[in-house]
């Protein structure tokens, strides 16, 4: 990657867990991730074109992106012009609840919005005014979270699914378990022997339905989830030696490596623009 692509995180002074990324791309791919947050976005100028929920997608100007928890998906530019987009990244924790509310119930819900590409100016002017308090550092915490509302509440008169309704099917409760399982021991040494069994499946076929599933190999689901772990350490202020060694990385250089293939960046340069 050339100095020609520019990535930068701003993280919110005032409520935790948002953060916003804008990128100026146009000689990288993401690698094919997910994250643990909601990612609502808007793209700014070029064309963005990436894969998500088995279909590959273009997005032009003006377009809205939103990708639910844990959707997989990669992104690159489109088109003849260098792609300038924003992604405002906000935790389940930080906005089950403001779902709820939307949804007009009591207890919190996980909400998964219907669409990933949407045409809609209301939600594209909510995301861009969150993404603006954020990296402005400006409005007070009560702005900023009425701004993160309105957001949360367009996504929810757009379409979705309440989660706890869903009917879990086997294979889903199967993959849930390995899921489980991996997440639980992010730093120890395991194996696709050790997942497969969790989720009482033989070890090819567990291959073949991770993969039907998510879209991505369980290696690199497994890698995927420990570079968001390290994300969180390092949002923390844990050294990047530590992070590296705690999560299964040979050197620094290979969390180098695999880091800046998800998330633009190596660790050092992430954990300096959330330091501003």
């Amino acid at each position: 990657m050339s100095n020609a692509s520019r990535f930068q995180f701003i993280k919110s002074q005032h409520v935790p867990t948002l953060t916003v990324l804008h990128a100026a791309i146009e000689d990288f791919s993401y690698d094919r991730h997910a994250h643990e947050e909601y990612a609502f976005g808007v793209t700014l100028a070029g064309r963005q074109d990436f894969f998500s929920g088995g279909r590959y997608h273009r997005s032009p100007p003006g377009n809205v992106i939103l990708f639910n928890p844990e959707e997989v998906h990669d992104g690159q530019s489109g088109g003849e012009h260098a792609l300038d987009y924003l992604m405002v990244y906000a935790h389940p924790e930080q906005v089950n609840a403001l779902f709820a509310d939307a949804l007009g119930r009591d207890n919190t819900a996980d909400f998964r919005s219907n669409s990933t590409l949407i045409q809609d100016v209301q939600l594209r002017n909510a995301i861009l005014e969150l993404a603006r308090l954020v990296t402005a550092h400006a409005g007070s915490c009560i702005d900023q979270e009425n701004a993160l509302y309105q957001v949360i509440g367009r996504t929810v008169q757009l379409g979705g699914i309440s989660q706890p309704h869903q009917v879990t099917t086997r294979p889903d409760a199967l993959l849930g378990l390995a899921k489980e399982y991996i997440h639980a021991h992010l730093d120890s040494d395991i194996s696709l022997d050790d997942i497969s069994q969790t989720a009482h499946l033989s070890k090819y076929h567990f291959l073949r339905l991770f993969r039907q599933h998510y879209g991505i190999t369980p290696h690199q689901y497994v890698i995927n989830c420990r570079i968001n772990a390290a994300r969180s350490a390092l949002d923390l202020g844990a050294s990047l030696t530590e992070v590296a060694l705690r999560y299964g990385f040979s050197d620094l250089s290979h969390f180098n490596r695999r880091f800046k293939r998800i998330y633009g960046m190596t660790p050092h340069q992430y954990q300096r623009d959330i330091a501003r």
